[in-house]
């Protein structure tokens, strides 16, 4: 095979593929030799089909398709050995591809348009400033942390009198006449879906009677009052009336008290000593978790920043514009020209991301990669309080996670990125500047 490749200009190029007979000539006579042993022809036996037949009816068809596979893997090592800088795939040349004659033809030549990547350089030095803003939380975050972790070591406590949230146990009694009774029965007036209702049991205490109507309280639910009222769903609805609840009993969860017991099931045995340290520790724990918008915000502006200094690239955009409708989805619409200037900026930034996770040798492996699925699950852990997750358990759902194809990709995107801002902070200067959430919300939104 011979291969020329031709710059039209400085985003495009011509390759052109002459493939000869002696090219694909023994894998067609192979894979010929291969259809008479399978072929099942009336009047000969198995493997006993002239090879003459077998080539008049399969050798047009056998030929095409084993000169198409084979340029398709000779054209991409070509590209690959000769460091072909080129995006999307090459294009056939439709008008010259259907002057090709399999049946006839033993020589054949092919076109290929490619669309090259432009030359630029994404260069970083110490000389290029760039301000990293470090999130701090709020006292009231922290407060709202130290509740919960102060809620999770509560306990329930019998109390004497009914506040919102309390689960009231008595017995209940049917006003009508031959009505039911249940005793010990439990209900919490905070599920109760009618306000006045709910009502009627504020300030109650133990030994009070509070007469109420289930069916009004809980709006007709036929699961919560069968539970109730321990009857069957079908006689929910002839229990319509007042009922009385005579207290007998109110319990309350009550949170602990900030003290040493609340440290160490947040962070572990004698890791905290004081309320002062504990609330420290949160604020690290937020900081953490900022820090990875922190280090997103600082990747997006070095985007800003690069794409600026380096300028419009310069795409062969009448050709990207054929590749990216060739790739779209079955049926979908014709890409417009909002969408495909959009695509033109995001290739722009990936082919400078790319660049620059090159230049910075960024290599990750599986052991990147769990790494990322970890620290997700560590994430996902933090939003509900669980600071002190063990390792194992961490290790079990970040597996669970690459078991999925797309949250794979998105973990190996991630761990890419850590790696990328690591070396660009090591390569830039930074402006370490403090700023609370409100205002690096605001500072993210304007970018968007």
């Amino acid at each position: 095979m011979e291969f020329t490749l031709t710059n039209l200009d400085a985003t495009s190029a011509k390759l052109v593929v002459n493939v000869v007979e002696a090219d694909y000539a023994a894998q067609v006579e192979k894979t010929l030799k291969n259809f008479r042993q399978k072929a099942n022809i009336p009047g000969f036996r198995p493997g006993m089909v002239p090879m003459g037949l077998i080539k008049k009816q399969y050798g047009t068809a056998v030929k095409a398709e084993e000169v198409n596979k084979l340029l398709q893997q000779k054209v991409y090592e070509y590209i690959r050995e000769n460091k072909v800088d080129m995006l999307g795939e090459p294009l056939p040349v439709e008008e010259q591809q259907a002057t090709l004659d399999f049946v006839n033809g033993k020589d054949f030549t092919f076109e290929f348009e490619i669309a090259l990547a432009p030359k630029f350089d994404a260069s970083l030095s110490k000389e290029d400033n760039m301000t990293y803003y470090q999130i701090q939380p709020t006292d009231e975050m922290i407060d709202t942390q130290v509740q919960s972790y102060a809620q999770r070591c509560g306990e329930y406590k019998q109390v004497d009198s009914y506040e919102s949230g309390d689960m009231i146990k008595g017995n209940l009694a049917e006003v009508a006449e031959g009505g039911i009774s249940v005793s010990a029965a439990v209900l919490m007036p905070n599920y109760m879906k009618n306000e006045d209702q709910k009502a009627l049991f504020n300030g109650a205490k133990v030994g009070d009677v509070v007469t109420f109507n289930p069916n009004v309280a809980y709006d007709g639910n036929e699961a919560e009052l069968a539970s109730l009222l321990k009857v069957e769903k079908s006689e929910v609805a002839s229990k319509n009336g007042d009922f009385t609840l005579t207290i007998s009993e109110i319990t309350r969860y009550v949170a602990s008290e900030i003290n040493q017991t609340v440290f160490d099931a947040a962070f572990g045995k004698d890791a905290v000593k004081s309320e002062e340290e504990f609330r420290a520790k949160i604020a690290e724990q937020f900081e953490a978790r900022f820090a990875v918008e922190s280090d997103y915000k600082l990747l997006m502006d070095i985007r800003t920043y690069l794409m600026e200094k380096i300028g419009k690239m310069e795409f062969p955009e009448a050709l990207l514009r054929r590749i990216m409708e060739l790739n779209k989805a079955e049926n979908a619409e014709s890409i417009s020209e909002e969408d495909f200037q959009k695509s033109l900026t995001e290739l722009s930034w990936h082919l400078i991301k790319e660049q620059l996770v090159k230049k910075y040798e960024i290599k990750i492996d599986d052991a990147d990669v769990l790494g990322a699925a970890k620290e997700a699950t560590r994430d996902q852990f933090a939003q509900y309080g669980m600071a002190n997750v063990p390792e194992d358990l961490l290790e079990n759902y970040a597996k669970e996670m690459l078991k999925q194809d797309r949250t794979r990709e998105a973990l190996v995107n991630r761990a890419v990125d850590v790696k990328l801002i690591d070396a660009i902070k090591a390569n830039i200067t930074l402006k370490n500047e403090k700023i609370s959430v409100e205002d690096f919300n605001k500072k993210v939104s304007e970018n968007d």
